[in-house]
């Protein structure tokens, strides 16, 4: 096991990690262990008593983060030319057809988030093998395969985000930054959670949400008490 430095050591006094917290006290205690030098971001780890490789038991959704991401999501807008001027003035920080297909074809995947309309689709659909390992493939189940191009540029970029469980079971998304406020990663935390919550499949038996940690890029988990957050 590797030895551990001395910001770890001192992470480890400020919490237990076989403790239960309630999701207020992980809010703050996250900020408190956090030893790196950058604006780490903070992630939240939900495993879920589902099966994923049931079509019935796979769980995803959006969710408007009320605080945003804190991170600046790099958008491309791949769109018929009428549409273009519109998804520049909302924001988008690449927008073509064509050239970006051809850039993305070369292995070119600068980017967070890919919106595009029903109407290319099918020249979308041929990226799937660079942009599907990448979870960049647009889905109009996560809003960005839309004719509103602005609207869903927006909402990406005021903290909108996709998530999805994986295979393990696992749901793993950023609920903020370190520098947020503690109340700020709590209530973007516990938004994710209800959203969560409101996907449980019919299909699923037994204990839904298992386990919830907190954790921030380089800090260990935090266990989260689930019976603190009202609704789960």
């Amino acid at each position: 096991m590797a030895k551990l430095t001395k910001k770890q050591k001192d992470a480890l006094t400020k919490y237990n990690p076989e403790q239960l917290y309630s999701l207020d006290e992980a809010s703050k205690i996250v900020k408190d262990i956090n030893y790196t030098k950058f604006d780490a971001s903070v992630d939240i780890d939900v495993r879920l008593g589902v099966d994923p490789r049931k079509a019935d038991q796979m769980v995803r959704g959006v969710v408007a983060l009320p605080h945003g991401t804190g991170k600046d999501v790099r958008v491309l807008v791949l769109c018929t030319p009428d549409k273009v001027q519109d998804a520049k003035d909302a924001g988008a920080d690449h927008v073509g057809l064509d050239d970006y297909i051809a850039k993305i074809e070369g292995g070119w995947t600068d980017i967070d988030v890919i919106i595009t309309m029903p109407t290319v689709m099918a020249k979308v659909g041929k990226l799937g093998r660079v942009l599907g390992p990448r979870g960049l493939m647009p889905n109009p189940k996560s809003g960005t395969v839309t004719l509103d191009v602005a609207k869903a540029v927006k909402e990406v970029k005021s903290g909108k985000i996709d998530f999805k469980v994986d295979k393990f079971g696992i749901i793993h998304t950023s609920v903020g930054k370190v520098s947020f406020t503690p109340d700020k990663i709590m209530e973007n935390a516990n938004e994710i959670l209800q959203t969560i919550a409101k996907l449980k499949p019919s299909s699923a038996k037994g204990t839904y949400i298992k386990s919830i940690h907190i954790s921030s890029t380089m800090s260990p988990g935090i266990k989260i008490d689930k019976n603190s957050v009202a609704g789960l």
